[in-house]
């Protein structure tokens, strides 16, 4: 794998990480409005990596968040666990 591809997808993972560590504090901190801002500023940040880095790469997932594209390419590529 090139360093480009694998710093994107180290990027993604780190942004991800955030996110459930914020998911976390704002399930006991619900009222928490700055926490809440920054949940939704990684969330941002977060569809737009995966956006690109599906663009250039392919799927990161096999189901969710963006339709497959025909052919199915899912497969074709290494999944993200392997890398």
């Amino acid at each position: 794998m090139d360093k480009e591809r694998r710093r994107a997808l180290e990027e993604i993972q780190a942004i991800e990480f955030v996110l459930v560590e914020l998911n976390l504090y704002l399930d006991t901190h619900p009222t928490d409005q700055r926490a809440l801002m920054e949940f939704n500023t990684y969330s941002k940040q977060l569809y737009g990596l995966r956006c690109k880095y599906e663009a250039r790469y392919g799927p990161l997932v096999n189901f969710g968040y963006s339709p497959s594209q025909y052919p199915f390419k899912w497969v074709e590529e290494p999944w993200p666990w392997n890398m």
